[in-house]
């Protein structure tokens, strides 16, 4: 008994050192215990910007919605045929809202204040601009605002949700501007004066969105916007997500090699091409294995076959089986750090300012803003890394780019405003070619070019099988923590029913 009285206090002294040492003990002397704006930044653009679930399949799906490829199994994706296995958009990316007020609060006093206030509202408004494109109103004004004690926030009418993003965009431009380069950008490497042009950029981006609606003001800051001249510049200024060997930043179809075996390039992407005598077809695709075999070589443009998206999935698969299409570059697996996801470029920039010259909202030449924007794509390829060995012989560079204008890739000066626009929509498609960002579909909806292909029979669109989807539903979980907002929402804008083909208001 006396010996364990002794334990018992040897036990109580260690006990109670242990306690007085706790914290020192638990410190990780090489880890910062402190958060900073930087971290803050660095996470959040990782959240955003990221593909959503980054394996081959995922992201081969990724790239369906926009017609750029097919799945060539007898399983049909759902995405490929007009509806998805979960059909319901987001409101996910608003709980980043609260980390970025923390960075701007936690840089108050600093000298990066300004530009860390800009990144918050630059990223509130990006949220803000993919949700109601994907769902209609939103909530906007009161989003983010859980901490004030708005835990219900309202939705905003679109109309509002536009003209507040485009108040945030232009505040935001007002930071950068004053600001200076900042820590934790995995984007622009923290070059504020990139971020001040994106922000421009993406205002003329959302007025065109919005192009069925836009006022006569909203078209007129368009037209300040690029008289102003604070724009991108070139492929330098382009605004991509970059993968690199480190195994948790790798491209999403590294290593992808039976992926790539079922997923054809599209009869859409590969005619385009061709039509333009345009060499991306060769980066793109591989050439299809029953045309190599029948005596073409790797060089001909005939010996690439598109695949038709709106055919059945177990035709396709048949035809695969016997070599009939071209499946996508074998490059696209090959290397950890891939191509670059790009999420906004000088290019598009430049086929949004033509598509205004043609409509007469700007002055100025439309042909040269196409011809740059297309430009500055091929030079794009042409600097590519990891192309050298899979480009089949007709690699790009200098002299193929100075001579690229001819045939149906000149500028229509001499046909109608609509084939002009043709071409430029056409180009501004080609741009999102497998990078599973999904940009592109708000643009299809709004102009109806280039006709994505629909077969009512293949259709997997649940209400009707003749229409494109217009929208995602709401998400379910708004029906217990924002029931009376979203009732209002959908009473408002789609009589109550909460559908897919339902029209939003940008699109009316």
């Amino acid at each position: 008994m006396k010996n364990m009285k002794y334990l018992i206090t040897i036990v109580s002294l260690i006990f109670a050192v242990s306690c007085d040492n706790f914290e020192e003990i638990n410190t990780d002397p090489n880890k910062t215990n402190q958060v900073t704006p930087a971290m803050l930044a660095t996470q959040t653009l990782k959240d955003t910007y990221r593909f959503w679930n980054p394996n081959p399949s995922d992201f081969a799906s990724g790239n369906l919605f926009n017609k750029h490829i097919a799945m060539l199994e007898t399983n049909p994706n759902p995405y490929q045929y007009y509806y998805s296995y979960w059909p319901y958009g987001s409101f996910g990316a608003y709980t980043r809202l609260t980390d970025l007020q923390y960075m701007s609060t936690y840089a108050e006093g600093s000298q990066y204040e300004s530009s860390y206030k800009g990144l918050e509202l630059f990223l509130k408004a990006w949220f803000g601009f993919s949700a109601t494109l994907d769902m209609g109103d939103v909530p906007y004004s009161e989003a983010g605002q859980a901490n004030e004690g708005i835990t219900q926030p309202k939705y905003d009418k679109q109309a509002n949700v536009f003209a507040e993003i485009l108040a945030d965009l232009e505040q935001a431009e007002s930071y950068f501007a004053q600001g200076v380069n900042f820590d934790g950008d995995i984007m622009y490497d923290g070059n504020a004066s990139k971020w001040r042009k994106l922000c421009n950029a993406m205002q003329l981006k959302v007025i065109q969105t919005m192009s069925k609606k836009a006022t006569s003001d909203q078209k007129a800051r368009f037209a300040e916007i690029v008289n102003a001249g604070n724009l991108m510049e070139g492929n330098d200024d382009n605004f991509k997500l970059v993968y690199t060997e480190n195994p948790n930043a790798t491209y999403p179809m590294w290593n992808g090699e039976e992926r790539r075996k079922n997923t054809g390039v599209s009869e859409l992407v590969i005619n385009s091409l061709k039509n333009f005598n345009d060499r991306r077809l060769f980066y793109f695709a591989e050439p299809a294995q029953a045309m190599i075999e029948g005596g073409m070589t790797e060089s001909d443009l005939d010996a690439y076959v598109g695949a038709p998206t709106q055919m059945s999935a177990e035709q396709l698969a048949l035809n695969n089986a016997v070599g009939a299409y071209s499946l996508i570059n074998k490059r696209y697996v090959e290397f950890m750090d891939g191509d670059p996801m790009l999420i906004f470029t000088y290019s598009e920039q430049c086929f949004i300012i033509s598509e205004a010259i043609e409509e007469g909202w700007v002055s100025g030449d439309a042909q040269e803003y196409y011809e740059n924007g297309v430009k500055a794509q091929l030079e794009y390829y042409m600097n590519l890394n990891h192309t050298a060995d899979y480009v089949h012989g007709m690699a790009i560079d200098q002299d193929y780019i100075n001579n690229y204008f001819t045939g149906d890739a000149a500028y229509a000066t001499g046909g109608t405003k609509e084939d002009r626009l043709h071409q430029i929509w056409t180009q501004r498609w080609l741009i999102d070619f497998f990078q599973g960002n999904g940009g592109n579909y708000p643009q299809f909806l709004r102009t109806g070019y280039p006709e994505y292909p629909l077969d009512p029979s293949t259709s997997l669109n649940p209400e009707d099988p003749t229409v494109y989807p217009k929208r995602w539903m709401y998400p379910t979980d708004e029906l217990t923590k924002n029931p009376d907002s979203y009732q209002k929402a959908i009473d408002e804008q789609f009589n109550g029913y909460d559908g897919i083909n339902q029209v939003p208001w940008y699109l009316q």
